[in-house]
């Protein structure tokens, strides 16, 4: 039997049994078509597809576009009451998700750190940790913000923490402003309230969520990761985050990266503008950036021009952009 919501319409039999009656008129004695098929007769009768007339003890078909219309809007008023109590729901369960997070974990020694040593599985684990997260995530990721695939997923789940007030901290390498996909990240999840920074230190990848749980590598390819739940130990993490935040610059992420098709890396206007002339300092400050995010930019430019100075970049860059305009024919 096919079902529409939570209303079963009429199977095979039942609309056999309906056409039956519309070829006898659209009225037949009830005892004759119980006779033929009792279960039939009394869904039809359940729908308000046939009617029963006591005093004349006969079933009249009714037309079925007045049930459908009927049945839609049941449908229809059911619908909204359960919209409005899904709305409810995070609002009725407060205190008891208020409970859950005041609550203290029993230190139980042989759970406290689990390690997981598949990939595959780790990523699991971890969405399903930033799902169940309810205040607060912060991150060290020295990679940046990982594959495109894996952020787009991630998006609306982002989106809805943030709005119910949740806070998100983020700590990347400088070289995350040369990568797209993290910058487009960085720049849209600002804009619904989350925080990035850049540190040109050396830094471990580390994610905590609610300082309750720490996730960091268990092996130096990070095929493996430690699940922490010690409230010591994540206590520990949690200060050394915030060190390393204090630590990080802040980006403006919506001029930091690539705006659109066609537009110049941000390395390469940084050596543009040191062909020019300009100090470090000078860079940072017309392409708003800070002195240390413009540092890992010319150390990166040093190493592809194998320049050993300043100068020395600042001259190859000068010869690697040609000829001005204006000394063309000179």
């Amino acid at each position: 039997m096919s079902e529409t919501g939570g209303t079963a319409l009429p199977s095979e039999s039942e609309r056999r049994l309906y056409q039956g009656i519309l070829d006898q008129g659209g009225r037949v004695a009830f005892r004759e078509a119980v006779e033929q098929d009792p279960a039939g007769v009394l869904r039809l009768m359940e729908l308000g597809l046939l009617a029963h007339d006591a005093v004349a003890q006969s079933l009249t078909a009714v037309n079925p576009r007045a049930v459908s219309d009927r049945i839609s809007a049941e449908l229809r008023a059911e619908g909204t009451r359960m919209l409005l109590r899904a709305e409810e729901m995070p609002a009725l369960l407060e205190d008891l998700t208020h409970a859950y997070y005041a609550t203290p974990r029993r230190a139980d020694r042989s759970s406290v750190v689990q390690h997981v040593d598949r990939t595959e599985e780790i990523r699991h684990r971890v969405q399903q940790l930033a799902s169940e997260a309810y205040e607060e995530e912060l991150s060290l990721h020295p990679g940046g913000a990982g594959p495109a695939e894996l952020l787009a997923g991630a998006r609306e789940r982002t989106r809805r923490f943030l709005e119910r007030g949740g806070t998100i901290r983020t700590v990347y390498e400088p070289t995350a402003l040369l990568d797209e996909p993290t910058v487009r990240w960085a720049e849209e999840v600002t804009g619904w309230g989350g925080r990035f920074r850049t540190l040109s230190e050396p830094f471990g990848r580390m994610i905590v969520f609610d300082r309750r749980i720490a996730v960091v590598p268990a092996s130096a390819d990070n095929s493996s990761a430690a699940f922490v739940e010690d409230p010591a130990v994540v206590s520990f993490l949690v200060d050394a985050f915030e060190r390393d935040w204090e630590r990080a610059e802040r980006i403006q992420w919506g001029t930091a990266g690539l705006e659109g098709e066609g537009t110049v890396p941000v390395h390469e206007q940084v050596g543009r503008l040191l062909a020019q002339g300009l100090t470090q300092r000078s860079v940072a400050a017309r392409l708003g950036l800070g002195e240390r995010t413009v540092a890992a930019h010319i150390s990166r430019l040093r190493e592809l021009h194998a320049a050993e100075t300043l100068f020395q970049l600042g001259w190859q860059m000068r010869g690697a952009e040609g000829p001005r305009d204006g000394a063309a024919g000179s």
